[in-house]
């Protein structure tokens, strides 16, 4: 075993990462020889129910089967969140689209329903950025959302997210149709190496907005860092200093790196999952609609709910778990 090489004793971070790696493999060991052990003495309880014609026994299997099923549903979406980096912490970025003040309402809508699914979920969130729009809402956020599998089931929301209402800041009280998009790329530790040439990277310093005490607002201690080979720019201004923000920042920038790696090895290797909406304008996984009529329909996989308010509470598990599912699904295919 790793962990008993005496050199990895001498790496405190490498041998939490075993440690945790270890109690990981122990619990989904543990998990699915109970649910073997459940299955085999269900079956066992069958045979005597039918060779005594015990009607309550018979209904007992049932029940068993029932919730054997439920079991077994669920070790199907961990066996699919089996990737490198799916048990990590994860960063979720929303970014209001056109539309001005209806947009930035709607990515405030998002921020709220996300942080109600986090805290359902028994995970932890800090916002890190966050840009507020003009008239109300925001016009961009990143939230840091600390869990076990946070980033395995929240990159299920990658994408352009629609939402269809009458608009409260329309007088005539028109319908409008908002857009917003989410990102999720996983936090990535220090035991990954990713090389930055600092020659690559722009920092521009500027002023918190929003809530944040009397500090925001006198000094220049938010962070903005934009990657001149990718393109691609983080922000963090949750920190007094400026420090630590740019700290912050370059640890999002190297973890959004190493995502953006990842994904240029599997079109490398033509291994996209067939599901993957380009993250567009158009090209919207999921519809939430309020009006005429009520429904959330997430259009990869059919999935749809009336409870709209529900969703906006933070009740989204039962979109990301039907995403996972299809995964399963397209897996069996493919194998």
């Amino acid at each position: 075993m790793a962990s008993e090489n005496p050199q990895v004793w001498n790496d405190p971070g490498k041998l939490q990462k075993l440690n945790q790696e270890k109690v990981m493999i122990e619990r989904a060991l543990q998990e699915f020889q109970g649910f073997d052990q459940r299955l085999q003495d269900a079956e066992v309880l069958l045979t005597m129910a039918l060779d005594a014609d015990d009607e309550s026994s018979f209904q007992e299997v049932k029940t068993e089967l029932a919730q054997l099923e439920k079991t077994g549903s669920e070790l199907e979406i961990k066996k699919v969140l089996s990737g490198e980096l799916d048990p990590n912490n994860t960063y979720l970025s929303i970014n209001s689209g056109a539309g001005g003040t209806e947009a930035c309402d709607w990515a405030s809508m998002l921020l709220r329903m996300y942080v109600r699914y986090a805290e359902q979920q028994g995970f932890r969130t800090e916002i890190l950025e966050m840009s507020d729009g003009e008239g109300a809402g925001i016009k961009s956020a990143t939230l840091l959302v600390q869990g076990p599998y946070a980033y395995g089931f929240l990159k299920a929301e990658i994408g352009v997210h629609r939402l269809v209402r009458i608009s409260p800041f329309d007088s005539n009280a028109r319908r409008h149709t908002s857009f917003a998009s989410v990102f999720v790329w996983a936090e990535v530790d220090e035991n990954i190496k990713i090389d930055v040439n600092p020659a690559d990277i722009v920092v521009e310093t500027y002023r918190s907005s929003g809530a944040g005490g009397q500090h925001v607002n006198k000094t220049d201690s938010a962070v903005r860092m934009r990657h001149l080979p990718s393109g691609i720019v983080v922000q963090c201004q949750n920190q007094r200093s400026q420090v630590q923000n740019r700290a912050q920042a370059m640890k999002m920038l190297k973890a959004a790196l190493y995502e953006k790696e990842l994904e240029e090895r599997a079109q490398l290797k033509n291994e996209l999952e067939s599901t993957k909406k380009a993250n567009e304008w158009g090209s919207q996984i999921r519809s939430y609609v309020m009006h005429p009529y009520q429904m959330v329909k997430d259009h990869r996989t059919g999935f749809e709910t009336s409870q709209v308010q529900d969703v906006m509470n933070g009740e989204v598990d039962p979109f990301i778990r039907s995403f996972l599912k299809a995964q399963v699904t397209d897996q069996m295919k493919l194998s």
